[in-house]
């Protein structure tokens, strides 16, 4: 795309302008590529590794190991679906703002969490919720 090299956004430029959505859709692109990656990685891993294991204890070492690494592949897949949902809001013209508010989220945010999709405010206004709903 047509980002400078080292460009980094900033509160001082139009936000979300064509700059800045190429640097976020190439910072999503790059890490979904990357948990991909990592994933055909553990595939492979778990195709090589013997479940044949004598010993009682280390089977269930192995299996430990393998429920551990399932689930973090779960959350991976989420995660990725995620990235997409982010991507397609780039191409739709809404990332970069609060999906509940409209307001924008902030280049620091999104550099802390490229997928977010809730400002600041919003997302605290959400944790408070799911934290008295979990408490009664």
């Amino acid at each position: 795309m047509g980002i400078p090299l080292n460009y980094k956004p900033s509160e001082n430029e139009p936000y979300m302008n064509k700059a800045q959505l190429d640097y976020f859709r190439e910072k999503l692109l790059k890490w979904r590529e990357d948990l991909q990656k990592e994933s055909v990685e553990t595939l492979h891993h778990m195709q090589e590794e013997s479940l044949n294991e004598p010993d009682v204890n280390d089977r269930a070492s192995s299996e430990t190991d393998r429920s551990l690494e399932l689930r973090t592949r779960d959350r991976e897949r989420k995660l990725i679906f995620k990235i997409n949902e982010a991507l397609e809001r780039i191409e739709e013209g809404t990332y970069g703002f609060c999906e509940e508010t409209g307001v924008p989220i902030g280049i620091a945010r999104l550099e802390a969490r490229p997928i977010a999709t809730l400002c600041l405010e919003a997302q605290e206004l959400h944790e408070r919720m799911e934290k008295t709903h979990r408490e009664e």
